[in-house]
């Protein structure tokens, strides 16, 4: 079995059966000695239900191309990948149960060594510390609230100590940080004129990280604070929001939070009460379904942000991954997901902390930590000691035609 130093996997888990939207692996066969050495289990925790499905579909075809052209192997290691799917019908996105069901699953196999989720902030604050105690390695595609690495502005109390029961770092992503996204909207704004900003958030752990952050950049670029609130991503309709949003002059809304929770009809609600404000987004509204969702008059005054650039803009390595997986999946370049070149990138780097650190869990958590890449798709970078990458740039996005439209490069410097 893996050779794990430190830490005891929980003996309880909950009872779930896995269809084949919840579990799916590319065959590479189960955790035995094979000729070429022994199999390790990959897996990936994305939601696979609602209005998250594509995204995370185009993440996954990311993993997998990264997977498929290393030969499905980590150095002598061969690599079995399970897609576990962390939503639920009845939900309609992420769901905390299903998320718990999936990282315990992992917990509990002996030959897991590796985890890539989950795609939402708040999926990871309940499936981080399940991980944490058996030692796997997490690393996450997507993930930018501040306060699942590090404390401070849009971190909660006891963030991000909670999420690490044994004291020990087990987790990082290949994506900036909101503190990076909230200083990139705050420039945007700055860059379209914006002067007086409505901030909003879904109620959600990365809904209020990035909506602190984005604030907190804003006030420093001189922008008026016309006021906070939440939205619930329940609702039929966000009238009375929007026109309390109204009443306040301001001329741009931020709305921190995803897609699933209603994204759209609130975008077009604040757009029938305010139809000059200019409504900006993070990266969990800047996707291609988000764009589809909004009338054209609503597309026109949507501004979006999301970690990564156009394909012209990345490294050469980044511009073949994208006629790569073009090649692989016969998907339009603009219908593409941002995030499926770190899907990409975070099967990559995992691969290569394996193909350093064999079968020992610590040894590929360490190798991970270790990461100093000269050379990637998404450009230059290394993890820091909290698990989180170097990497600063920001796309900024226009919504026009029912697609992402890429505008410039924005660098998030956050001092």
């Amino acid at each position: 079995m893996l050779r794990v130093r430190f830490l005891a996997v929980a003996t309880s888990c909950c009872a779930l059966t896995f269809g084949v939207a919840a579990c799916g692996d590319d065959d590479e066969g189960g955790g035995s000695t094979t000729a070429g050495g022994k199999t390790l289990t990959i897996y990936s925790s994305l939601p696979l239900q609602g209005a998250s499905r594509p995204q995370s579909e185009d993440v996954i075809k990311g993993e997998r191309l990264a997977l498929k052209q290393a030969g499905n192997k980590a150095g002598d290691v061969r690599i079995k990948y399970v897609s576990l799917d962390d939503a639920t019908a009845a939900a309609g996105k992420w769901e905390a149960g299903q998320v718990s069901a999936n990282a315990r699953k992992a917990a509990q196999d002996k030959n897991a060594i590796a985890y890539l989720g989950e795609f939402n902030s708040g999926a990871s604050a309940i499936s981080i510390p399940i991980l944490n105690e058996a030692g796997i390695l997490q690393v996450s595609p997507s993930n930018t609230a501040l306060g699942l690495t590090k404390s401070g502005a849009g971190a909660e109390p006891g963030e991000p100590n909670k999420y690490y029961p044994t004291g020990k770092r087990t987790y990082g992503r290949v994506v900036p940080i909101d503190t990076i996204q909230g200083a990139a909207q705050a420039q945007y704004m700055k860059d379209e004129g914006v002067t007086s900003l409505y901030v909003l958030n879904d109620k959600e752990v990365y809904g209020l990280g990035v909506a602190k952050n984005t604030e907190d950049a804003a006030k420093k670029l001189g922008i008026k604070i016309a006021g906070t609130d939440g939205w619930d991503g329940k609702a039929p309709n966000y009238r009375a929001l929007a026109g309390k949003i109204k009443a306040s002059g301001a001329d741009a809304v931020f709305t921190g939070g995803i897609i699933d929770n209603n994204a759209p009809q609130l975008y077009k609600d604040l757009n029938a009460a305010l139809p000059d404000a200019k409504l900006f987004g993070p990266d969990g509204v800047a996707t291609v379904d988000m764009t589809k969702e909004i009338p054209p008059k609503v597309q026109a005054k949507t501004y979006l942000t999301a970690p990564t650039v156009a394909p012209d803009e990345l490294p050469p390595a980044g511009q073949k991954f994208y006629k790569d997986y073009q090649a692989a999946y016969g998907e339009a370049e603009d219908q593409i997901d941002p995030y499926a070149v770190y899907g990409y990138e975070a099967m990559s780097a995992t691969l290569a902390a394996i193909e350093k650190g064999g079968d020992d869990r610590e040894a590929v958590i360490q190798a991970f930590l270790d990461t100093d890449k000269e050379e990637s798709v998404l450009g230059p970078y290394s993890i820091d000691e909290d698990g989180d990458t170097t990497l600063t740039n920001y796309g900024a996005y226009f919504a026009k035609g029912g697609k992402l439209v890429f505008n410039k490069v924005i660098k998030g410097q956050t001092s």
